[in-house]
């Protein structure tokens, strides 16, 4: 208990815990086991489902920008995968034991386990120590119950997609609370009005009770290069496998040429190489439209290299996009 609130890791202690897969429960922002209900302008991002339940109301006026899914397939598998999830989180191995309140206490990675209910009033602090791969595991035996206005406040690289509340039986979110990671509670899980959660609420038996609410699908940042839009980065590396990005812009490993010259506009096809008529001019410029050809071959002197690539630090630009003149380097 002092070590947890002191937020130190005790002597002796295994090595930080991995995240819980959470397996096709992935996609949910909501998911139950009898019903979801909604009142008010509820948002969620992500996907929704119940399973075996069938009742889903109260959208609208609540949104769901993602796919819903009803005693399907789908959310029978989601609900299989969150069990198993749900046993992962409850068998790990504690790194320290908690209680009461958890409000005005920093934590390190770890697991922690509290034997009866869980309370937050305040704000709770979740110190990655600059891993963003760092996982927060709260074991709670029973109930998790956070206070109006309470905050869970993530620091030095924590994500919220990294923080589990494996909770005993229910779960409640005080109103305008700000909760942050992802619940996995035996029974039920209550998100009172004005409660807003970045993270998962996910529910293996009961009901979700959602109220004017604000939840958002908590996502891992990408580790690759490039940004949210795989578009190349200052290396032209692409997508989160550095890569070119998903609509082809860039060339495949973003290299460009010896020189860096791109076409006269910068502008590769879909492909990342220049169009069919690219062949540069005599002075080693690009064409009139400054494509490269079909090789993103260049000039006479053959500079543009053989893949058709960016520009000279073999950037792929947001669009795929060579460097600003890509003049040849022929003169």
């Amino acid at each position: 208990m002092v070590l947890a609130m002191l937020g130190l890791t005790p002597t002796g202690a295994q090595a930080q815990p991995a995240p819980v897969e959470l397996g096709t429960a992935d996609s949910f922002a909501v998911l139950a086991g009898q019903t979801v209900t909604n009142t008010g302008p509820t948002v969620i991002t992500g996907d929704l489902g119940v399973h075996p339940g069938t009742a889903v109301t109260g959208f609208p006026p609540g949104t769901v920008n993602g796919s819903v899914h009803i005693a399907d397939a789908v959310a029978l598998q989601a609900q299989e995968d969150l069990t198993t999830a749900y046993n992962d989180a409850a068998g790990r191995a504690a790194t320290a034991s908690v209680s009461g309140d958890l409000g005005g206490q920093t934590f390190v990675p770890g697991v922690y386990n509290a034997s009866s209910s869980l309370g937050l009033t305040g704000t709770v602090t979740l110190d990655a120590q600059g891993d963003p791969d760092a996982a927060f595991i709260f074991q709670v035996g029973s109930t998790l119950i956070t206070a109006s206005a309470s905050d869970v406040n993530l620091i030095n690289g924590a994500q919220a997609c990294n923080v589990f509340w494996q909770v005993g039986s229910s779960a409640t979110l005080g109103t305008n609370s700000t909760f942050v990671g992802n619940i996995l509670a035996l029974t039920s899980i209550t998100a009172n009005s004005g409660a807003t959660v970045d993270g998962r609420l996910l529910a293996r038996n009961g009901a979700v009770t959602l109220d004017n609410n604000v939840i958002q699908r908590a996502d891992c940042a990408d580790d690759g290069n490039g940004d949210g839009d795989g578009n190349g980065d200052g290396n032209g590396n692409g997508d989160g496998d550095g890569n070119g990005d998903g609509d082809g812009n860039g060339d495949g490993n973003g290299d460009g040429d010896g020189n860096g010259n791109g076409d006269g506009d910068g502008n590769g096809d879909g492909d990342g190489n220049g169009d069919g008529n690219g062949d540069g001019d005599g002075d080693g410029n690009g064409d009139g439209n400054g494509d490269g050809d079909g090789d993103g071959n260049g000039d006479g002197n053959g500079d543009g290299d053989g893949n058709g690539n960016g520009d000279g630090n073999g950037n792929g630009g947001g669009n795929g996009k060579g460097d600003g003149y890509g003049y040849m380097n022929g003169y």
